[in-house]
């Protein structure tokens, strides 16, 4: 019986320890989802981990492997090479805002906008959320859209929103 009581009580001690854990980072959430890889890739080959594993809080707008997979092959590997890091960065860092955006603060900032908020990314440049027949797309600043397909993946440090397209900078 001490033998049984010892065993439920391990068992319970470690399940509670799972979850108080700290959740990982957003860097943490992409690494451990396989529909991530090419992004996890793009993020090594521009030296971005670190920088995403900070403190943040930032929002990542984060395209899926079919997004990339839009991009034709010979170009995805070029931007992948290291004389392209610093192209690749600005692509990578206009895919990510500064501050912790939810999906219900995102929603709000549209009702305010009516339809249409621009935030700024840490390429610099404006991205444009918009309500579109009840969805939300993102628009950049070549007039392409980006379908938002699944928000709120929350790490410590930001929120990762998932996307159906590669964003591009001018």
């Amino acid at each position: 019986m001490k033998k049984l009581v010892f065993v439920l009580t391990t068992v319970v001690a470690l399940a509670f320890s799972q979850t108080t854990k700290a959740q990982g980072t957003i860097v943490d959430a992409a690494v451990g989802n396989k529909d991530f890889s090419t992004l996890v890739t793009a993020l090594k080959a521009a030296d971005l981990v670190g920088a995403l594993q900070g403190d943040g809080p930032f929002t990542v707008f984060a395209p899926t492997n079919d997004a990339f997979g839009k991009i034709d092959k010979e170009t995805l590997g070029n931007l992948l090479k290291p004389e392209n890091k610093e192209t690749l960065t600005k692509i990578l860092t206009y895919h990510v805002v500064s501050g912790k955006l939810m999906a219900k603060d995102v929603v709000a900032a549209l009702k305010k906008g009516k339809g249409k908020v621009e935030v700024e990314t840490l390429a610099g440049q404006k991205l444009t959320v918009m309500q579109k027949n009840g969805k939300i797309w993102l628009k950049d600043q070549a007039g392409n859209y980006s379908e938002i397909t699944a928000t709120d993946v929350a790490g410590s440090n930001g929120v990762i929103h998932v996307i159906d397209t590669v964003v591009m900078p001018k």
